[in-house]
């Protein structure tokens, strides 16, 4: 199947090429009209309705039209010369808001059109909440419908904006904005530059590598070229499929298949690329379609079995109770698959029409290669392997004894030290108020009864959760309109968005709510702190069910593709302890060197996925490699070196062009992407410098071809009447050139063609060789070696 696919497409290259050109722009540009349809952020909708936030969320949407795509944030109106507000002024301030709510926002044409694009053209919803208890400043409460992450939502609420703070200026008083969507699009703002910076500091080391290692311009662009084409039909693939099935996506989802698929996608065409050049070196009178025909099918295995391995890993998140995992696995599962799929057909076709003008204008596929560090590095693993092997597990065993102490943040992911409009504002608000009055704490409570809510039924239970330690103020009771429902929020003193409030929203509200809830009614507590805390408690669930399924589909992909026990299992235990050591090296930085809270709460699932499946990725391709040349004739040793020789160099660059990759996340500003990824980064560095090309070589040179147990690779037997070593090949002297004595007796003239059947590459003269005696009967020194098989298809040698 495998080799069907790429021989297709080197045979037919140009159809291929056109195919996908199509077919990526196409699905490019689907993905990028309807990404935003297909994604929502609210974190509580992701939560199985068991848990007590989701069963709050659903009261809210059903009770109190509460929309899905409802996104609130908090408008700040004081006086600017700082005095304190008056009646006439909170009159005047609540004249305007009434003004606001009734003024429709068009949003602003935006300077790129995109196909399929949402209007966000609406009304907004504005309502006073109160008045801060030294009067200082009146809040008000806004919402406005739509995607968060849609920039089409983002100018909506900056035309919201400007129009709101020119009204409130022209009557006299300042405005400031916070929570959510205000949030959100500061946050983008100050990070516009910076992540464009980023993105050109990123793709230019990935090319300047590129550079340094093929001296050349085909093979430095067109990788990043392809990588784009495929992760454009990848990300569209997958936001059609979302909307055909009806399931929603993550609004990271599409950003994490492009970090995953830049960097898996360049590291395949990497391997395509060393083994093609290897090829041109070792038979240089190859035809280049050729060449990458052979070598596409020979890589196609191997890459093969690294996606299905990272696809195993995400497809197990299918399993996890929480929905932002259950869909974020099977979203970039999927994505893989298509770049698996272009990696056995777009690669080798533009291989198959590029040929040797791939490395132009470099001439070093023209020669053989010298050893070089990979070469040192493979020699000094066959002389120390166990020094070798000791220093790398040390090394990763320090590192995972960071993990000591380590604690989950379950923060929703604010800026961490990022000082915005809306940090400024909420900071301002907190020094006056309680700091949850933004984000509130809120306990729905509900008929069961068949009975009507009156605020004096619900009084006793306010008054309750008014004296809960932790909690700095109780808004007055909201009755829904059918008054089957009341709503009380909670003002907590701590961050709503810290674990203090978290702590605050699981424990002491949940058990006063419990306790004093009135008799004929049920009580949920939501909010944001009750869903992270909820959050967590998911979490720590699907990390226990999903950590050993994807561990044991891994183990089983390894036994398959290497045909072996012990192999899989030392893979598995070296990624482990890989796993185990970029975990403690997060905690060690962030937890403990920077003083934040915890590590993120999705870091340790994120790390085991991308670092233990991508990791495995190197691992296959040096255990393939050792394979294969453990098939030759001579000592494992040998073999090991060999194998190290040629994959040491494509490990390395790879490692470097994907820890790149995930790298440029760690200068984001939120806390939680940062420790992704500098921790990705680090984890990757670890599988490709420290497990692929250490401590995995090093174990096979202790084991040996024990290490292929039960069923050992046998060299290839020599040929017949070679004795017991294989024949001296000796190169062909150019033409014209004055013709040595060859070593051994060689007669190095050249014989008759090859048909092929020998082994030998068909059309070419066959090169004499001469075999040396080592005790064998017959085998004298300087004797013609013995006739090739091809000629008993009637040719014979030509004439002295």
């Amino acid at each position: 199947m495998i080799r069907a696919l790429t021989g297709f497409s080197t045979r037919n290259p140009w159809k291929v090429i056109a195919l996908w050109a199509v077919l990526g722009i196409a699905l490019t540009i689907l993905g990028q009209a309807l990404v935003f349809r297909a994604t929502q952020s609210n974190t509580g909708d992701f939560l199985p309705s068991t848990y007590d936030s989701a069963a709050a969320l659903k009261v809210a949407e059903e009770r109190f039209g509460v929309k899905p795509d409802a996104n609130t944030l908090t408008v700040l109106v004081a006086r600017p010369d700082g005095a304190p507000l008056s009646g006439a002024d909170e009159r005047r301030i609540d004249e305007e808001a009434a003004q606001l709510g009734r003024h429709r926002v068009a949003m602003p044409k935006p300077e790129q059109e995109t196909p399929f694009a949402r209007d966000h053209s609406q009304t907004p919803k504005v309502a006073p909440v109160m008045t801060a208890p030294e009067r200082g400043f009146r809040l008000l409460s806004v919402e406005l419908q739509g995607n968060p992450q849609d920039p089409g939502l983002h100018d909506t609420y900056r035309a919201f904006r400007e129009h709101a703070r020119a009204g409130f200026a022209e009557a006299g008083f300042r405005t400031g904005y916070t929570g959510g969507l205000a949030s959100t699009v500061d946050g983008v703002d100050a990070e516009e530059t910076r992540s464009r910076v980023v993105g050109i500091v990123m793709l230019g080391v990935i090319v300047l590598l590129h550079v340094l290692v093929f001296r050349s311009v085909l093979a430095a662009l067109l990788p990043l070229i392809v990588v784009t084409v495929i992760g454009g039909a990848a990300t569209g693939t997958v936001v059609g499929v979302a909307m055909l099935t009806g399931v929603t996506l993550d609004p990271s989802t599409p950003q994490l298949i492009g970090v995953v698929l830049v960097g898996i996608g360049i590291d395949y065409f990497l391997f395509l690329l060393f083994r093609f050049r290897e090829q041109l070196r070792r038979r240089p009178e190859q035809p280049g379609r050729a060449a990458a025909a052979e070598v596409s099918g020979r890589v196609g295995t191997a890459v093969t079995s690294a996606a299905l391995t990272i696809v195993a890993a995400f497809a197990t998140l299918g399993v996890a109770s929480f929905g932002q995992f259950r869909v974020l696995g099977p979203a970039i599962a999927v994505s893989v698959l298509v770049m698996l799929f272009g990696s056995l057909t777009f690669m080798p076709a533009l291989l198959a029409v590029t040929g040797r003008r791939m490395f132009w204008p470099s001439r070093a596929h023209r020669r053989e290669a010298r050893g070089g560090s990979a070469g040192r590095l493979g020699t000094w693993l066959v002389k120390r392997p166990l020094t070798a092997a000791l220093g790398s597990v040390v090394l990763l065993g320090a590192l995972a004894a960071g993990m000591a102490g380590m604690r989950m943040d379950y923060g929703s992911g604010g800026a961490g030290g990022e000082r915005t409009a809306a940090a400024a504002t909420a900071a301002e608000i907190s020094r006056a108020m309680p700091a949850g009055v933004s984000d509130p704490i809120s306990v729905y409570v509900t008929a069961s009864d068949g009975a009507q809510l009156t605020t004096g039924r619900v009084d006793a239970l306010s008054g309750t959760l008014s004296r809960v330690e932790g909690v700095g103020q109780v808004a007055p009771t909201v009755l829904s309109e059918d008054r089957r429902a009341a709503r009380i929020d909670l003002f907590p003193n701590a961050d709503p968005h810290g674990q203090e409030a978290r702590d605050l929203a699981s424990g002491a509200v949940r058990d006063a709510v419990s306790a004093h809830r009135p008799d004929g009614t049920e009580a949920h507590v939501g909010g944001t702190a009750a869903v992270f805390a909820d959050v967590s408690t998911a979490v720590d669930e699907d990390l226990r069910l999903v950590f050993p399924v994807a561990a044991v589909l891994i183990a089983l992909i390894l036994f398959l593709l290497l045909r072996s026990l012990l192999a899989p299992l030392i893979l598995m235990l070296a990624v482990g302890l890989g796993f185990a050591a970029t975990l403690g090296a997060a905690t060690l930085v962030f937890q403990h060197g920077l003083d934040q809270p915890g590590v993120a709460f999705t870091l340790p699932l994120v790390l085991f996925l991308f670092v233990v499946a991508l990791g495995t990725d190197y691992n296959i391709l040096v255990t393939d490699r050792i394979r294969e040349e453990m098939e030759r004739p001579g000592p494992a040793r040998e073999a090991v070196a060999r194998a190290v020789r040629h994959t040491a160099p494509a490990v390395a660059t790879a490692g470097l062009v994907l820890a790149a990759s995930f790298g440029s996340l760690a200068v984001n500003p939120v806390a939680a992407t940062q420790q992704i990824g500098f921790a990705t980064g680090l984890g990757i560095l670890l599988s490709a410098f420290v497990l692929s090309i250490v401590l995995v070589p090093a174990c096979a040179v202790l084991l040996g071809r024990s290490l292929w147990w039960p069923a050992r690779p046998r060299p290839a037997a020599p040929l017949p009447g070679a004795g017991a070593q294989a024949p001296e090949r000796v190169p062909l002297a150019r033409a014209g050139a004055g013709r040595a004595p060859a070593p051994g007796g060689a007669d190095p003239r050249p014989g008759p063609p090859h048909t092929g059947a020998c082994g030998g590459p068909s059309g070419v003269p066959r090169v004499r060789t001469a075999r040396r005696r080592r005790g064998g009967p017959g085998a004298r020194r300087g004797r013609p070696a013995a006739p090739c098989p091809c000629r008993s298809a009637g040719s014979s040698p030509p004439a002295r």
